[in-house]
């Protein structure tokens, strides 16, 4: 049945996001912006990017939500499958039906006036039910990778903050009454006989390619870059690049090289704060991988110290001092010499061993995730249209 998105529901506009704590998300056209105790729309309401870089964008509230006012609100009807709708909005790329150039816009109207292809109610539900089955499978390897993110995390504070790894005896080192003293470097206690190094005398750091949009063009090697970092540290598969120029193979990345962010679009929003932030290159390709000029390899010659450093990079008193030696008005940039000035304690090796086989089993299972979850988006992106044009049907449906 061919039918316009108008007759399938109401529309409604956002509001300005209250001012104010709870459990309710509150929805803008990139996603869960943060949370209120209040609510403007129900449960099962599709959220629509109304301008800007997320124009078109599309989200569905499980819940009641609060849509804020950069979002359009669709509530659908008993005729439709919210889940199904949320599916074949993103499929037909709403973005593409936008008004204006430098601001793109979408509204109300221009939305209610597509005329979709909709199935029967039992045919939407099995295809919501197939497509989302993939994207819950998802869901719970990204829980998988937060929960080893967290322990690894628990893991760095329980030995090189608290100071408790495990002593010769196998307990606890401060707790057990290991020896403390007191650094006038640092201005704190630590281990007794732990040695106080500066960073540059361990690394060496290089940056990554000078780019240009003819040699992002086409098929290319993958390219970490400024939009593979998360806030948290960790690798955000969408933002990879590829890249098609010239590169050498001194600057060839290896799964688990540590490379860090030089650069930073905005010095406005804490959201985006990613100068400083470190991560180890995921084992995930195959063949060579690159790294953009916004990117800075650290060369680690000892393995078990790599692993240390990584973990100190994550620590909010590292950002705070990194951050430290960053200048620029819209752009900021890194003076990489404050980075190699970083003061810090290091363990006796065999400590830092321990800890650096624990981490790199942790990585490798996070790996082992984001390669799986790459394989499930193939396929759910594949499965859509077809299941949306009829060629794939569900079997019972």
């Amino acid at each position: 049945m061919r039918i316009k998105l108008k007759d399938l529901g109401s529309f409604g506009n956002g509001a300005q996001r209250p001012k104010c704590d709870g459990a309710v998300p509150v929805y803008g056209g990139n996603g869960i912006l943060g949370w209120s105790n209040q609510s403007n729309y129900p449960a099962g309401t599709i959220i629509i990017g109304r301008v800007g870089a997320y124009c078109g964008s599309v989200f569905l509230a499980l819940e009641r939500c609060w849509v804020s006012d950069n979002a359009i609100a669709f509530c659908p009807n008993d005729q439709c499958n919210s889940l199904f709708l949320a599916y074949y909005l993103k499929l037909i790329n709403l973005n593409s039906f936008h008004i204006g150039s430098s601001q793109p816009l979408i509204t109300q109207e221009i939305i209610g006036n597509i005329e979709i292809d909709l199935p029967c109610c039992e045919v939407q539900t099995s295809i919501a039910k197939t497509l989302s089955s993939i994207d819950s499978k998802i869901d719970n390897n990204n829980a998988i990778c937060a929960d080893l993110e967290g322990m690894a995390k628990l893991l760095y504070d329980y030995w090189f903050v608290q100071f408790d790894f495990p002593d010769e005896n196998g307990k606890p080192y401060k707790s057990s009454g290991g020896k403390m003293a007191r650094n006038e470097e640092l201005k704190r206690e630590i281990p007794e006989g732990w040695e106080v190094i500066r960073l540059g005398d361990y690394i060496t750091a290089n940056r990554g390619i000078s780019y240009n949009s003819t040699t992002l063009e086409g098929n290319g090697v993958p390219m970490i870059n400024l939009a593979s970092f998360n806030v948290d540290s960790t690798y955000k598969a969408s933002g990879l690049k590829t890249y098609s120029g010239a590169y050498g193979e001194d600057q060839v990345l290896r799964p688990y090289d540590l490379v860090m962010c030089n650069t930073q679009q905005t010095a406005i929003d804490p959201a985006k704060d990613i100068i400083g932030k470190a991560l180890l290159v995921p084992d995930i390709f195959d063949g060579d991988i690159v790294s953009s000029h916004h990117v800075t390899t650290i060369h680690v010659a000892d393995d078990a110290f790599k692993y240390y450093l990584h973990a100190e990079s994550k620590t909010t008193w590292f950002h705070k001092y990194v951050a430290g030696f960053a200048s620029g008005t819209n752009i900021l940039g890194l003076d990489f010499n404050g980075v190699l000035n970083y003061k810090m304690p290091i363990p006796p090796k065999e400590i830092m061993s321990k800890f650096a086989n624990i981490s790199h089993s942790s990585e490798a299972r996070k790996n082992e995730v984001i390669r799986e979850n790459a394989d499930l988006v193939g396929l759910r992106d594949f499965l859509l249209p077809m299941l949306m044009n009829g060629q794939v049907k569900v079997k019972g449906a």
